[in-house]
């Protein structure tokens, strides 16, 4: 039994469809967001609007909320905890073990104008708040569901994202954070990209990624670099 593939029957549908697809204007909204994704524009700027035009292109695609991420978890404070707990705990490795082997300077310099800075921090907590909700929705569930559709989802596909999406993750951080910040980047990337390719929802990682950002910036701003740096490797 054959069954016929439904016809758009309006503008809006067709256009939809369209945006779902790879043609041009589908193309076009990929290349917006991935210029807004800090890889040109800045950062500040860019997570705000890379998060914001994929929102768009959601709306105007009808694109499911759970094809990018957007899941309802079933518990609501264990996914808070264990993402609290995940992302301070990553942060911490990260930067006492994994960043030390690769010859890492433990300070992170674009950022050290943090260090001891009260007046800074209330927009400093805004931004990396909210870095969890902008970054995993443009790098994790934009990027997933357009290469997801364009390669498929089999073991291998989905290996190939985590891979393609965590260079690019890398590459937005390296025009201010230099070659340290990239290679942080690219193994949060894996990471995080491991954890969206098998669960395919964003709620854990969002708030995984808000608890790094705001564990390096606590350990910037008590000065605790150097000290949490030499841990373990003295």
């Amino acid at each position: 039994m054959s069954v016929t593939p439904a016809v758009p029957d309006s503008d809006a549908e067709r256009n939809a469809a369209k945006l779902r697809g790879f043609g041009p204007a589908s193309l076009g909204f990929t290349l917006l967001i991935t210029l807004t994704s800090g890889i040109v524009v800045p950062p500040m700027i860019a997570l705000n609007l890379g998060v914001l035009f994929v929102l768009i292109w959601r709306q105007a695609s009808r694109t499911p909320w759970r094809e990018i991420g957007y899941v309802r978890p079933r518990n609501w404070p264990l996914t808070i905890a264990g993402g609290i707990v995940f992302g301070v705990a990553f942060k911490l490795v990260m930067k006492a073990i994994v960043m030390p082997l690769l010859g890492a300077d433990p300070v992170n310099h674009a950022y050290h104008f943090l260090a001891g800075n009260p007046a800074i921090i209330p927009a400093a907590l805004w931004t990396l708040t909210t870095a969890g909700l902008n970054e995993e929705t443009v790098f994790r569930g934009y990027y997933f569901e357009r290469l997801g559709k364009w390669w498929g989802t089999s073991a291998w596909a989905k290996a190939a994202t985590v891979l393609v999406t965590s260079l690019f993750f890398a590459f937005g951080h390296f025009h201010d954070q230099g070659l340290a910040g990239a290679e942080q980047a690219a193994l949060t990337g894996l990471a995080f990209g491991t954890i969206y390719a098998i669960t395919g929802t964003l709620p854990f990682l969002m708030i995984a990624h808000s608890a790094f950002d705001l564990t390096a910036l606590a350990i910037i701003f008590l000065k605790l670099e150097t000290t949490v740096a030499h841990f373990v490797f003295k």
